[in-house]
């Protein structure tokens, strides 16, 4: 099942939920459509379910994330277009088919005959990055923003054979136009060398293997290792995801704003952004 958003810039974005398993005693896959006496407008509500270590698979932009159960309501397409975009609920949980919709039943899923369980739970909504693997509880998309939300704790780590990397924050969010991926909240990273970086919203992008730190007066960014200590207020700390190198840089037309002290020590640039 495919949810096709368009954005404002004019590309069409898609989000494709996949059950990864076929038997049936592992979970489930259907799709609830209008009924004949159902109002004009009413949406299609896929629901999938899945056991086995597959899961539900949801790409999302860079990320891949599975799932026990996943939820979509997908609206009619209107008038010219191909495809329609929606919501999704993913957490875990099971769903069945029942063989009668239960009597006195009045939401769509019952009337079809489908039980929906959702049991939210830390560290069961599984994402892929690139190297990184993050762990939340729930995941929720609406087409009214276009941001797909992961409700936490949220904690990651990255392979890397000399130093890796580790983390945690309090969501995640998901610009499907932006083509973005933000942590968000209390965000800290932690490198098995020893630098420790923490910020409120850290933008993560595994593929050009850097992340931006940003801060505000309220809630500074920092990073240390040993004696090297910076602090930004404006602008924001660009890490390399690779080295766990860190410099300051200006937001566009911006400055950079902040506390750097300068131990002498030679270190790496991180690696050159990728606009």
């Amino acid at each position: 099942m495919a949810l096709t958003r368009s954005g404002k810039d004019g590309k069409e974005r898609r989000i494709l939920v996949i059950r990864t398993g076929t038997q049936d005693d592992t979970g489930v896959y259907t799709i609830c459509g209008p009924r004949d006496d159902d109002p004009e407008g009413t949406p299609n509500i896929g629901v999938f379910s899945e056991q086995g270590a597959g899961g539900i698979r949801i790409t999302i932009d860079k990320n891949v994330i599975r799932v026990p159960l996943a939820q979509v309501t997908q609206r009619p397409a209107k008038d010219g277009e191909e495809g329609s975009d929606g919501q999704i609920e993913a957490s875990a949980g099971t769903a069945r088919l029942l063989d009668a919709a239960p009597e006195g039943a009045k939401d769509q899923l019952s009337l079809c005959g489908v039980e929906v369980a959702p049991t939210p739970a830390p560290d069961t909504v599984f994402v892929t990055q690139g190297k990184t693997q993050l762990k939340g509880q729930k995941l929720t998309y609406d087409e009214t923003d276009g941001v797909a939300r992961i409700d936490g704790p949220i904690t990651f780590k990255r392979d890397n054979e000399k130093d890796p990397l580790s983390g945690s924050s309090e969501r995640i969010d998901v610009n499907v136009d932006e083509e973005t991926t933000t942590l968000i909240g209390n965000v800290v990273l932690t490198s098995k060398g020893g630098r420790v970086s923490k910020a409120p919203r850290v933008q993560y992008d595994d593929a050009t293997n850097t992340a931006r730190l940003y801060g505000t007066l309220e809630q500074p960014a920092t990073s240390v290792k040993g004696n090297d200590n910076l602090t930004l207020t404006q602008g924001y700390l660009l890490y390399d995801l690779d080295t766990n190198n860190v410099v300051a840089r200006a937001d566009e037309g911006g400055n950079v704003t902040g506390e750097f002290e300068d131990t002498g020590e030679a270190t790496t640039d991180p690696v050159e952004e990728k606009k």
